[in-house]
This record gives structure tokens, sequence and C-alpha cells, in this order.
């Protein structure tokens, strides 16, 4: 909706009512079809993976019908069998649309009888009036709760049968979001009003004149919500309203008002929720409160207000409470983001820290699965990152820029000629594609996800879902338009080509003042230390430089290396770790060639070098790691066990002896690990992928030790009967949360036969003896240096009796202990085990005694005391008030493994498919299975997404504590986008309500607090 054009008039005070503007611009795209059903509009339905089994669940309920219901309803599906089709797929496919479809025959059989665009404006203005005029909260809660449940059905289907196409259902969403917004705050307004907190002029529309400004951000503020998105408001309230009695004070009030607004919309009840409320794009969300004066606000932008805030205020609409006074404020603010001039110099900081973050993102195949549509390469951020900034250069002398829908832009700024026809097509086609997959996404769990699935598999079924006949002819069409959005997005800020770097001389006898004047231009705070490391290179200082090509490729390269080391935090530090590797690298000449064809390596080398250290301090000491980054394929589809165990023995193979088979796994080590360090920071792998990633990696490395230990020891000291050994992984590595600084937690469990005891080997040893000194062999081979430093440490202290019992556990006795001595503590570790290198028979064995333990009968009552107890312990032993702990603070990852850990052990006799290693799994899993209740699962299930995705940028970046006072800029911003917040602050802010949140879940689901 666009703003207009005389900015500095203030729109006339005149109180809009949300439900009637919805009625009259559905009733508009009404007009297209009036008198067509749902059903007759009906055109495309999802292709059934099992269509039997779907078709039988959906013959099943109409059966379970009274007849009354079933008999109209098996009518229309005999006579519109696409309708019926389409029934079967949200039966198959879509757990949340079939319990709302099967739910309520009565409500399925009205809409698909009814004109959707009339019955949906019918419905809001109905139900938005009834939920305003309320008098009781629990009234006014059914009502929104109810209202968001048929519109979202209606949406769906209207979605899904190609009724309307996916921006149409998207606006629909956003007028849902309107109507509830505003009714509920009309409801808490009059509430005030009538307790006397309030004086309003009309009481029955108290929104009128009481300063209390509710703004639409984002999706919601553009009408692009997406089917299950959060609501993001700001909410602003001016202190001199003529509603407010002369005795308030409109801090407190307006702040009440907000609590009481946010729980009308996203606490839940029997009847569900209505929109997850998000504050945090406020000023300053971390110190201020939900709700702020307008005078506060307009001080804060105008004084430390920063880009992204800008870009954010384009799609800003007030939408609730004081219209007049909203649109008054918003203009207002129109000086900060719309600049008189062209604005490329403001837009500058925000394309620098984009290529920064978003430094390599890979250079071949975009992996299908597991990919962020939203965040990912090509994906929708990406397309609304183009049209916005676009905006913001020029939006100031265009007001006809300043449109808030993505689209619309898109047109705008190819018809001003600021893009091609080419650009704004591709893009348009891209963005109601993305658009389409995250509608289809978010249908599945009414979850705020943009995620694919992660497994060849779960892609197919959502591929069918989608309306694709299978996973390769989606992934062909979603490739198309991914890579397209790429191309123009990477070609945005072209022109800032070499020829507009500086000229930088650097001869060998003398250096150039000049020079060293440019050098401190670009940020270097010595330039002269600066300058004698490049006269270094280019007089052959390092034995890596002595060739002329080498030498060649680097002076060509000087100017665009310089330019990426000057945007790290500290460009002199990183000019000083570039120094480093150069000092170590192998190849040089092959390698300066490869970063001439490819610049984004130099920025992927710099990115590394200026945020995180700890893996700067990998590729200095061992820059080969850099070869298998040229490979395309890797930034596709990650390895699988099979294939990442085939590749580490080919590169065994070639191994002469025991000393170079250990270095050569410790090389394939360090180089994967380097490579999953590279994806997560260049954000082409989600944080449960990494997880995933660096324990297939400690897998296949450790079978392969655990198989070249074996060999060799079994060598001098033989073999004993039937003697079969397990490897167990425990902790993050049993879980497949690993980080790139995880310990290797392992217990090691044999057999053999007791009659005979002793080995056959040169120097025999006796049972015990034997895995003992076998199990010390496996830990030298993990944990030793060599040339390319060691891998893990390992820690065996999660064995039977702890450090006090023996290094190996005979599976018998391993048994017992569990069975007869173990604590609860233990039996909660062992919810993280899994065998990872055994014989297939032994494995077997093993995981099934696992099992068995697990699977017991336990009183849930003692065990959430022993949980409760072993949780202060801990916080007594490590502390638990320092946030940015993340492990041990309360309300953090320790909380949240201590209730995935609890929910097993008590659960698991009666519902075993509860049973996983990972915390994030078995928190979706006792979701699913009804053991977590939808309250506990909301805050808990995002919450261990979140602490992930911070998690392994840390201890990546990071070989200690993590003090954000001290930590770089770029560090910051990295951790801001892998929450996917907008900047640090806010992310501060996130991670305390978090935390809260969590802690606050823990009591009430074990009984007491710590």
């Amino acid at each position: 909706m666009r703003r207009p054009a005389k900015l500095k008039t203030v729109r006339k005070k005149v109180a809009r009512k949300p439900a009637v503007r919805i009625k009259s611009r559905a009733t508009k795209a009404a007009k297209i079809h009036t008198g067509a059903t749902l059903a007759d509009r009906i055109v495309t339905a999802p292709h059934l993976v099992e269509p039997k089994r779907a078709h039988a669940r959906l013959v099943e309920w109409l059966a379970s019908l009274p007849a009354a219901k079933a008999k109209p309803l098996k009518a229309l599906l005999a006579a519109r069998p696409i309708v019926s089709v389409l029934l079967e797929s949200l039966a198959e496919s879509s757990p949340y649309l079939w319990e709302l479809a099967s739910g309520d025959p009565d409500r399925l059989l009205s809409l698909l009888g009814a004109d959707p665009d009339r019955h949906l404006a019918e419905l809001l203005a109905k139900q938005g009036h009834a939920i305003a005029a309320s008098q009781e909260d629990a009234e006014a809660m059914r009502l929104l709760r109810r209202m968001k449940a048929e519109a979202g059905l209606l949406i769906a289907l209207a979605d899904i049968g190609g009724t309307w196409p996916v921006m149409r259902a998207a606006h629909a969403l956003s007028d849902l979001a309107d109507t509830a917004v505003d009714a509920a705050t009309r409801f808490v307004l009059a509430e005030a009003a009538r307790a006397g907190r309030l004086a309003p002029k009309d009481k029955t529309h108290p929104e009128i004149g009481s300063g209390y400004i509710v703004l639409a951000m984002g999706k919601m503020g553009a009408f692009e919500l997406n089917y299950s998105s959060d609501i993001d408001l700001i909410v602003f309230y001016d202190p001199a309203a003529p509603a407010l009695p002369k005795d308030a004070a409109p801090a407190a009030l307006f702040v009440r008002l907000t609590q009481r607004l946010v729980k009308l919309l996203q606490e839940r009840t029997a009847d569900g929720y209505v929109f997850r409320t998000d504050l945090r794009l406020r000023p300053d969300p971390a110190s201020t409160g939900i709700a702020i004066s307008t005078a506060a606000a307009m001080s804060y932008y105008e004084s430390v207000g920063q880009n992204w805030e800008r870009a954010a205020m384009i799609k800003a609409r007030a939408c609730a409470g004081d219209i007049a006074a909203g649109e008054a404020i918003l203009n207002n603010l129109a000086p900060f983001v719309w600049r008189k001039y062209l604005d490329f110099a403001s837009v500058a900081d925000v394309h620098a820290m984009k290529r920064q973050i978003n430094a390599y993102r890979g250079h071949g195949e975009i992996a299908v699965e597991g990919h962020n549509i939203k965040l990912g390469r090509g994906g929708i951020r990406e397309i609304e990152f183009f049209a916005q900034t676009q905006q913001l250069i020029a939006g100031g002398r265009k007001p006809d820029l300043r449109d808030r829908d993505t689209l619309t832009t898109l047109d705008k700024l190819e018809r001003d000629r600021w893009i091609d026809d080419g650009a704004r097509d591709d893009m348009k086609a891209a963005y109601g594609f993305l658009r389409t997959v995250e509608h289809r996404l978010q249908m599945v769990n009414d979850e705020q996800t943009q995620v694919l699935p992660a497994e060849r598999e779960g892609l197919e079924r959502f591929a069918r879902f989608l309306g694709f006949k299978n996973r390769d002819a989606f992934a062909g069409v979603l490739l198309g338009h991914l890579n397209k959005v790429q191309r123009h997005y990477s070609r945005l800020f072209e022109k800032a080509e070499i020829s507009d770097r500086p000229a930088l001389v650097f001869p060998l006898d003398a250096d150039d003042h000049k020079t060293l004047d440019q050098l401190s231009e670009l940020g270097f705070r010595a330039p002269l230390e600066a300058s004698h490391i490049v006269r270094h290179w280019l007089s052959a200082g390092h034995r890596s430089l002595k060739g002329d090509a080498a030498r060649g490729h680097l002076q060509a390269l000087l100017p665009v290396l310089l330019e990426h080391l000057a945007r790290t935090d500290n460009p002199g530090a990183s000019l000083v770790l570039f120094d480093h590797f150069l000092a170590n690298l192998h190849g040089a000449a092959r390698l300066l060639s490869l970063l001439r064809q490819n610049p984004d390596l130099i920025a992927l080398i710099t990115l590394v070098l200026g945020i995180a250290p700890r893996l700067a301090d990998t590729l200095a000491r061992n820059p080969q790691v850099m070869d298998a980054l040229v490979d395309p394929s890797f930034f596709g589809t990650l390895p699988d066990d099979a294939e990442l165990g085939q590749r580490l023995n080919a590169a065994l193979a070639q191994s002469r002896y025991d000393e170079d088979l250990l270095e050569r796994i410790r090389m394939f080590g360090l180089e994967y690990m380097f490579l999953i360090g590279v994806r997560i920071l260049s954000g082409t792998l989600t944080a449960r992928q990494a997880g995933e990633a660096f324990a297939r990696l400690a897998d296949a490395v450790i079978r392969a030790v655990h198989g070249a230990v074996a060999d060799n020891f079994a060598a001098t000291y033989g073999h004993l009967q039937d003697e079969e050994t397990a490897v167990l992984a425990m902790g993050k590595l049993g879980g497949r949360e690993m980080t790139a600084s995880s310990d290797l937690d392992l217990i090691l469990v044999y057999d053999f036969d007791e009659k005979q005891p002793e080995s056959n080997g040169k120097r025999p040893l006796y049972g015990g003896q034997y895995f003992a000194r076998l199990t010390q062999r496996l830990i030298n081979a993990l944990t030793a240096q060599t040339n390319f430093g060691a891998l893990y440490e390992v820690d065996m202290r999660l064995r039977p009796s702890g450090r006090a019992g023996p290094l190996a556990a005979q599976l018998g006795g391993f048994t017992s202990y569990q069975e007869t001595e173990a604590w609860t503590w233990e039996h909660m570790a062992l919810t993280r085990a899994r065998v990872i290198s055994a014989s297939p028979a032994f494995g077997a064995r093993v995981e099934q005694v696992i099992r068995d333990i697990l699977r017991r009968p336990r009183d849930p009552a003692l065990i959430a005391g022993d949980v409760v107890e072993m949780r202060g312990a801990i916080a007594k032993e490590k502390g638990d008030s320092e946030r940015w702990d993340l492990k041990y603070v309360a309300g953090g990852l320790v909380d949240l493994e201590f209730i995935a850990q609890y929910l097993q052990l008590v659960h698991a006799h009666r519902l075993p498919e509860i049973l996983d290693t990972s915390t994030a799994r078995v928190l979706d899993k006792a979701w699913q299975l009804r053991v977590l209740p939808v309250e506990e699962a909301e805050i808990l299930r995002p919450a261990a997404q979140f602490y992930q995705d911070l998690t392994q940028i840390l201890r990546l970046c990071l070989a200690g504590p993590f003090d954000p006072k001290t930590a770089g800029a770029g560090l910051l911003r990295l951790l801001a986008r892998a929450a996917d917040v907008p900047d640090f602050a806010t992310l501060d802010a996130t991670l305390i309500e978090t935390q809260t949140k969590v802690r606050a879940s823990f009591v009430r689901i074990l009984g007491k607090k710590p």
C-alpha cells in the first residue's frame, strides 16, 4: 500500500474499522466469481504417496459420522472427485489441516459450499465485531481462536486447491491477522475504559484518540503473511493522548495493555492459539518496555537508528489502535526511512555486512534436502533484500517506489529501469514459487518453518504434497528458481569492480607514502606494518612465494585481497593471520591462481580470519584443508555414513604403515571438519545438519581407528575365543549434536568365551586385561599429537562406575550394573547411547540391552526428583547465571536435555517410539505422541534449535568463553544471522526471553525448581 508523495502532510485523523476495510477488499475480489462455491473452484490437488491408505482413511472418517452429517459430504465428494483427493492428501500429509477438516464436518461442508471470498469477508467482519464487543477474556479468546481455525482451513483449501494464487492466500492471512489484532486491541482498550484507566470520547470506539498505536511489520505489514507465521508488531503510545486521564501513568498503563493483547493472541487454550506475537523489532528491545512512547521512538530513530531498521520500516503499517496517530508517526519517520538523495552511501554498510556474512555461499550445486528456502542461497530473503535495498537507494527521490509488497516493488523497479525485465520476471516467478513451497511446508504441522525435509524419503513425500510427481521433478524446478535468484542477487552491486579500488604500490626497497595513506583509509591502524608485510611477500620472503608464478598471482590479487581484509573487524590482525597462512602454504602458485579465478574464495579466507579465530588457526596450520573446497559437489548434499566411509577408505588405501594410516585419518578429519565449519559460516548448513555432519565424521574416524588399532593389537596379543567389541557413543556424539570442539564421550563394551579367557598371540593376555589395554590403545590413537595435531579429546567417564571402574565393560557386567546399581543420571546419559563400531550381531545385542533398560517402568515422581536434584547439583558446581554460557545457564541446554531425558525415562515403557539419542528429535516425538503439551512444545522445540544455532557458531569461532563486550562486530552479526534476528541487541533480548521460558517449562514439567 503506497504512502502519499507529500510525506510531511499528516493524514486526516479519521477512525478506521479494519473489519470493514477487510470486507471491502475481499468483496472486490469476490465479484470475479460471484456465486461459485469453493468446491466448484478447486482445480488441483496434491499427488498422493499411498492412495489406497489415504482413501481408506477418508472413508473411515466419513463412516464414523452420523448419517445426517455424512450424507451431504459424500454427495459433494462424489460430485467433485478432486475435492475428495484434496481431503485425502490432508489425511496423508498434514496432521494439522486434517484435524481442522475432520474435527468439525459441519464447518467443512459450509466452507466447501460457500463462495470463499465472500465467506472470509463476512467471517472476519462478524467475528471482529463480536470479539471487540466481548465482556470476558474467555469469550474473546474463544471467538478469536475459532475465527482463526475457520479462516485457516478456508485459506488452506483455497491455496492447495488452486482457487487462490499464493499471494491472494497471503493477503487473506494478513486480513485475518489484521482483524484479530484490531479486535483484540479494541477489547483491551474497552476493558481499560470500563475500569476508568482510559476516558475515550466514544466508548463504542475506544481506540479513537487513545494514543495506543499498533504497527504491523514485516510480512503482515506488507499483506504477505505466510501460513504459520508469527506476527511482528511494534507498539507505541502517545503520552499526551486525549483519552488519557490526568492522573494516568502512561508507560505502565500501555505496557499492561500490550501484555493483555499478547495474551489474547498467543496464549494456548483448548481452542488453540491465534498468532504467535513478536515485539522484538521495537527500538533497543533488550532495554526498552514492550510499549514505547512516540517521543522516545522518534529520538531513537533520529539518533541511533540503523539501516536494517530503515528497511524494516518500509513495510510498517498502522493496523490497530489509534490509526490516525499511527499514520502520523509513520509520516514523521519518513525522513529517517527515505533520504532526499540517491542513498548509495548509507546502503554501503548493509551491503558490506551482506558480503561479509554471505561471503562464500558455495560455487557448485545447491543441496535440496535440508535447504532453507527463506534464508538459504537463492531464497526468499535474497529476493526481499534485492527489492528493499534498491528502495532505500532511490525511494527518497521517487516516492512511487515506496510500496510495501515485494511484487509491486519489483514491477516499479523495472518500470523505472533500476532492473531489467528479465530480472523482474525471474524474481517474481521465484518469489511466487518459494512462497507456495513455504506455505505448504507450514501447513503440515502448523509450524513456522522454511526448511525442506533433510532426508530424501521425507522430501519425496513433501514434493507430492506440493503437487509434483516426485522429488526430482520438484528439485529441478526449485533449483532453477534458486540459481536465477542467486545470479541476480550477486549482481546487485556488481558496479563495485576492482577498477574502483585504489592503486596500491609496494616497492621492494621502501614504503610508498600514498599507499600508506590509502592503507590507513582502508582501516589498517598500523599501515607501516601492513606495507612491510606485503613488501615481504613480494620479495619472496616466504618459501611458498619463491616462484615467479606465485608472486605474479599474488601481485594481481593484492587490491581485492586488501579490500577484503579491510572489511574484517581487525584488518591488521587479519593481515598477520593471512601472512601466517602464506608462510605455511604448500603449492602456492596453484592456490593463488585459483583465487584469481574465484575471488569468492578470498572472501571466504578473510571471513574465516576475521570472524573465526579457531577455524583460522586450523587453516593457518594446515592450509591444505583448502584443497577439498574447490570441489563443486561439496556444497551439495552432504555425504551419508556409507559415502563418507568410502571416501575415508579411499584415502587410507594409499597408506604404507601404521603411523601413516593414523596421519591420513587425522588429515581426512581435519579437512572435513574445516569444510563443515565453512558451510556453517556461509549459511549453507543448518545447526542440526552440522551436528549430524560432525557426528558422521567422528563415527567414520572411530570405525577406522577401531579397526586399525584392533588389527595392530591382535598382531601382538592375538585374539580371544568369540571375542567381540563395540564402541558406544554417548553425549553430544551419541545425540549427533556435535560441534567443532566436542569431546568424544565413549564406552567400550566387549564379550568373549569366559571358558577360554587367554588370548592366542605371541604375548597372551587374560580377558579383562586384554580389553583394557585395547581400549587404552584406542584412546591413544584418537588423541595422540601428530604432524596434523589431535582430532579429538576422549572422555570415558560415562562407563559403569566412572573413573573407579575398568576402562572397558563386559556386556554381562554392563547389563547387571545398569539394572541394579546405576543411578538415575546414568540412565539419563544412556538415553543418548548408540553403537557406532561393532560387528552387526554384537552391535544389535548391545542396542537391545540399552533399549530394555530404558523401557523399564519407572516412578515419574521419583525420576523427576532425581532430575531436579541433579540439575541443582550442576548449577552449584558450574553456576547458572551467565547468560551466554548456553549450556549451564538456567533455562539453557542442560534444562532442555534433562527434560528430554526425563520424558524418555518415564514414558518409554509404554511409548518406546519416544526413544531417540537427539534432544531435538525427542522433543519432536514427545509432542507428536502428546506427552509434551503443545504449549510446552512451542517453547522447547524452537529453543533447542535456537541454542544449537548459537552453539555451533560459538564453538566454531572461539576457543574460550564468549563475551559480547569484547567480541568483534562480525561475530555479533554472524550470531544474529544464525538466529534470524536483525541485530545483536534483538538476539540478546531473545535469549533472555527464551531462557526464562525454558526454565519455567522445566519447573512445570518436573514439578519444582532446581
